[in-house]
């Protein structure tokens, strides 16, 4: 005997004709009623005959022993209940997934055949390794209904272990009219416990040292809930079932909140109507969430629901309808789904209408012969917004967030920084201040404001929405690493080095365990770091962040040409950088523009080479070059023009032009450049500039934390 059961005994035995095979041999026990059990056997084995599947474990025979005892005779199957074999073999949580979703093919290929288990549970599935890979076994297809009988509360316990159902694994319906009532819902239902428990190691509800009406009663009225906050009140069980998924608590409870907890909670709805319509739609969904898809159990965007609607609707609404009709008792629930699905049209229209008068600058009539570039597009946008989304400012407020990252990514940081602003006022009345919706457009907001030279602004920004955003989202949060690189770069511009490198490598090393080390704000900090540095280190880091962006991103990606600039700034002492500059500027200047702040950053260290290596007259030049672009879209006030004149001023005084220098430098002064006194005292090729009464204010500028190291 190789298993029993409430109801039954599994014996080993050998098949000798028409096939030699070994087969299980499930005996059900003397006391039933095995002449009407014969009957619907026999009906049964037909149905079972059917099935084909990798999944289920065939049913080869059925019928009675010469003592009258009904048996089945069945494939095989030497392997592990699923949950005992996940965790010996301490599969991952996508692991564990894939292998769930072929058990729900197995159900699914059933109900096609018009058979329901009715009894699915860990110990029903089973996982043997056929050529070193995982295949699970449903047994016992086919049971409970071949011997399902009406049920009184002295025999439903006894024979739940085997047939009917489980109480852990058994849904409410079954528990509500013994077993009568069940559908093919009911085993989506018991799908879905045996997904809560590969998840977080535990079953949904305990059920231990309770009597059979409480049991009923709690697996009827009571929600379980859901997989990750079951895994926050197992204490120390947390730390087992986590390694159990190689993983550790935390980084497992995050795992599964979200799309994994609405997959699991759906699957085990009380209402059947709101569980997931059959095994197939389950699996869809885990299929979804493994290929970073929006899932069908959570609300999508609003931009994949405008690009989804009419595929997915349009059937839709006239089922929608068509139930309602139907189904009179549930009028209220359909009502509410139908304002929702209008709702969604509505939005749909809204934004198919807003981007129809995005492109109507490039209509001919409008255009008129004229080449209309993406920037005039962009504008028109931007001017109409308010008035082709007036009704809806969550959606208003998205299309700014959108549009405003897109002006960034162009260099226009002007426009993106009024657009981020009013994406964060409407999102902060609307969801609240600490939503994170609000606190990704306040994190644009502070970026953009930095990039303008506002450095003290960004500053105070940056640190009231860190200290929020490490309260609300949690130290680990990507939208907290971001805000913390940023950070680290405002401290950077203020010349306060070594407060930005400590930032900058608490940064990196949460980022490299969170994200990991391929990820584009992982490589983001790493070479924002390298800048930092000197030595071996520095050298270490950015040509490890180059080599990864060209690897991924490819060689004319803006963020693969800012670590090339960034490598040849690190290795300004070689021939290589000045090749790599030089590559890196003509890339810019074709894919990005001349007037790129990317490209005015790389024309800006080829200067600073041009210097060191004494090439005076060809970073005069450039730097000529340099200003009259920051001249010609800048406002005249904008710190960015004083730095540059600084750094022209520079160049003058180390070709031996004094005066000119001495009067660049002051013009730099009064226009906000706010060097540090160092910079005089420690470069050589400027020491001919001491003492002058001129740069006597240099002195008010000098800081504690000044000089890289």
């Amino acid at each position: 005997m190789i298993g029993e059961g409430g109801m039954g005994e599994v014996w080993l035995a050998e098949q000798s004709h028409p096939v030699r095979r070994r087969v299980a041999v499930k005996l059900i026990k003397a006391g039933m009623d095995s002449r009407e059990i014969i009957t619907r056997f026999e009906s049964e084995r037909q149905a079972l005959a059917l099935m084909d599947h990798p999944s289920i474990a065939k049913v080869f025979d059925a019928g009675s022993t010469d003592r009258g005892l009904p048996y089945f005779a069945m494939e095989y199957v030497r392997g592990l209940p699923i949950t005992a074999y996940c965790d010996d073999r301490r599969l991952t949580v996508a692991e564990r997934l894939k292998l769930f979703i072929r058990v729900c093919e197995g159900v699914q290929h059933a109900h096609h055949k018009a058979i329901i288990h009715r009894d699915l549970k860990p110990s029903n599935i089973l996982v043997a390794e056929v050529d070193g890979k995982p295949q699970p076994k449903i047994i016992d297809f086919g049971v409970a209904k071949a011997l399902s009988q009406r049920l009184t509360a002295a025999t439903m316990f006894t024979r739940a272990g085997s047939i009917i159902g489980t109480p852990e694994y058994m849904s409410p319906e079954q528990a509500g009219s013994a077993g009568e009532d069940a559908d093919t819902r009911a085993d989506v239902y018991s799908l879905g416990v045996i997904l809560y428990e590969l998840l977080a190691g535990a079953p949904p509800h305990e059920y231990r040292n309770l009597g059979l009406e409480e049991v009923l009663r709690k697996l009827r009225e009571e929600d379980a809930r859901p997989p990750s906050s079951r895994v926050r009140g197992m204490g120390e069980e947390s730390t087992a079932a986590a390694r159990r998924r190689q993983t550790e608590p935390r980084r497992l409870t995050r795992q599964l909140r979200g799309d994994l907890d609405s997959i699991a909670m759906k699957a085990l709805e009380k209402e059947r109507g709101r569980r997931y319509g059959s095994p197939s739609s389950l699996a869809a969904d885990l299929e979804r969430y493994l290929r970073n898809e929006p899932i069908a159990a959570r609300p999508a965007g609003v931009l994949y629901q405008a690009r989804k609607f009419v595929a997915r609707h349009r059937a839709g609404v006239a089922a929608g309808l068509a139930l309602v009709a139907l189904l009179a008792a549930f009028a209220v629930t359909q009502a509410s789904q139908l304002r929702r699905i209008t709702r969604e049209r509505d939005r749909a229209d809204l934004i198919t209408d807003f981007m129809i008068s995005m492109f109507r600058v490039s209509d001919p009539s409008e255009a008129r012969g004229r080449s209309v570039t993406a920037r005039e597009i962009l504008d028109q946008a931007s001017s109409g917004i308010d008035t082709g989304l007036a009704n809806d400012p969550l959606l208003r407020a998205r299309m700014m967030q959108i549009m405003g990252t897109v002006y960034a990514n162009l260099g226009i940081y002007s426009q993106a920084e009024s657009l981020f602003q009013r994406a964060a006022a409407i999102r902060g009345t609307a969801l609240g201040r600490e939503h994170p919706e609000t606190l990704r457009s306040v994190n644009s907001l502070v970026d953009a404001v930095f990039r303008q030279g506002r450095y003290a602004e960004a500053e105070k920004m940056a640190r009231a929405s860190l200290e929020v955003e490490r309260r609300v989202l949690g130290p680990e949060h990507p939208e907290t690493l971001s805000l913390m690189d940023s950070m680290a770069g405002i401290l950077d511009k203020e010349g306060r080095y070594r407060e930005s490198e400590r930032m900058l490598r608490d940064t990196l090393a949460v980022e490299r365990r969170v994200l990991g080390a391929a990820n584009p704000a992982t490589l983001r900090s790493q070479d924002h770091l390298a800048s930092l540095l000197r030595g071996a280190e520095a050298e270490k880091l950015s040509r490890e962040a180059f080599e990864t962006r060209r690897r991924v991103l490819g060689p004319n990606h803006p963020e693969t040409l800012a670590s090339m600039n960034n490598l040849a700034t690190v290795v300004a002492d070689r021939d290589e950088a000045e090749r790599l500059m030089v590559e890196a500027i003509q890339i810019e200047r074709r894919v990005l523009g001349p007037d790129h702040p990317n490209t005015r950053k790389s024309i800006r260290n080829a200067v600073i080479l041009a210097m060191r290596k004494g090439k005076y007259r060809e970073a005069e030049s450039l730097q000529n070059d340099l200003l009259e672009g920051l001249r010609r879209t800048l406002a005249p006030a904008d710190p960015r023009i004083a730095a540059g004149l600084y750094t022209l001023g520079c160049i003058y005084a180390r070709s031996g032009q004094r005066e000119r220098a001495i009067a660049l430098i002051g013009e730099a002064l009064r226009g906000g450049f706010t060097p540090l006194a160092e910079k005089l005292e420690q470069d050589p090729d400027l020491a001919s500039l001491k003492g002058d009464p001129r740069l006597r204010p240099l002195e008010k500028y000098r800081q504690p934390d000044a000089g890289k190291h």
